[in-house]
């Protein structure tokens, strides 16, 4: 392999590694560390730091670098919403925070606009909340927010995607105006929304108050996230983590979700690289990548290549195949099954969002295109 040492440590634990031709997926780790994100990590293993001071410390930083007023940092995106929803509903008040998945007394309703329902808006539930839909399958107006908000309404959720637009969902400028007007914060789910980079400020800058990001994305360990936002409210989020538990001796939902001293420095490093990195050699990195093997499938009969070099967003630089089974002898699932199978497994997958079977480069280590691509050519011309 192209790296040293590949997978050894798994093999000592009997563990196969495999090669990740998906992307930053939780089912395979999520991410790599970049070289400065470890060497920070390293260097804040040696010392003990009282971690609410490192937090806010932390914290302060990134919110300076990416121009909001507050930040936070996480046990992933996921944490931060769970967080985020927490503070919507106890908002200051410690009986609450320590009452909660219980929302007894408390407004704990979360509008989403029925179209954006999603697989991950289950982390809004963590905390007691309920999700109430409003739209339609067909789109959503601002009538229809309007007439969804009542006393039970804790906060307004809001999916962020700058690679799809839909014009029949209302534009986070829309739900932030309304939410204003009737005193509501708003919480943004933008977790791989890290490119372009002013993407990690800018949901904040319009006005919304608690927006999450998985800084997997960005280089840092797979468990470690933020949220940014309106400083009353991140404030408020503090309030029910894992660190106030035992600072405060109030038992909030947040007690599982830890992220360690390490974590916490080396998010910090991570933000600061990404906002000053070379984008355009990353970009091309990838590109060199996808290029390699979109020209070693291209014109094999009954497979369909389709290229997405669009750097924005989480899901970046994949190729989605579709295979006529009836030319080629194997369906997608099976040529999925067929690179598991081998020696090294490469994972794959079929797309569960937008069909066709996706091979991604995100996380490819250099070289590891090459044995990609001639594995897909022998399982599609059989």
């Amino acid at each position: 392999m192209a790296v040293p040492g590949w997978g050894d440590i798994y093999d000592e634990l009997g563990v196969t590694p495999v090669i990740n031709a998906i992307g930053s997926v939780t089912l395979l780790g999520g991410s790599q560390t970049s070289p400065t994100v470890r060497d920070a990590m390293e260097r804040a293993n040696s010392a003990y730091v009282p971690l609410p001071e490192l937090e806010n410390k932390a914290g302060g930083l990134i919110a300076d670098m990416l121009g909001v007023e507050s930040a936070y940092i996480t046990s992933g995106a996921a944490s931060a919403l769970v967080l985020s929803t927490a503070a919507a509903m106890a908002r200051d008040n410690d009986d609450f925070v320590a009452q909660l998945p219980d929302t007894t007394g408390m407004a704990d309703e979360i509008l989403i606009q029925k179209k954006q329902r999603y697989h991950y808006d289950r982390t809004l539930n963590f905390a007691g909340a309920k999700l109430i839909e409003y739209g339609t399958d067909e789109g959503t107006s601002e009538e229809d927010l309007e007439a969804s908000i009542n006393d039970k309404t804790a906060a307004l959720h809001y999916v962020a995607n700058e690679k799809i637009k839909d014009p029949s969902v209302l534009t986070i400028e829309q739900v932030i105006a309304i939410a204003k007007k009737h005193d509501l914060p708003v919480i943004v789910d933008a977790a791989g929304q890290v490119y372009p980079t002013e993407n990690m400020g800018k949901y904040a800058k319009l006005g919304a108050d608690m927006v999450a990001y998985g800084t997997k994305y960005i280089g840092t360990p797979h468990s470690a996230g933020m949220v940014v936002g309106s400083k009353i409210w991140i404030d408020r989020v503090r309030l029910n983590s894992f660190i106030s538990f035992e600072e405060r001796r109030v038992r909030g939902i947040g007690r599982p979700q830890k992220i360690d001293r390490q974590e916490i420095v080396g998010v910090a490093a991570a933000v600061r690289e990404w906002l000053t990195m070379n984008h355009e050699e990353r970009i091309t990195k990838l590109d060199v990548k996808l290029t390699h093997i979109e020209r070693a499938i291209t014109g094999i009969p009954g497979v369909k290549v389709e290229a997405d070099r669009d750097p924005t967003g989480a899901s970046v630089f994949n190729l989605f195949l579709t295979i006529d089974e009836k030319v080629c002898g194997i369906s997608e699932d099976g040529v999925v099954a067929q690179l598991k199978d081998g020696d090294p497994p490469i994972w794959t997958r079929v797309n569960p969002y937008f069909g066709g079977m996706q091979v991604g480069m995100v996380g490819l280590n250099d070289g590891e295109e090459q044995l990609v691509a001639e594995r897909l050519v022998a399982a599609l011309k059989g």
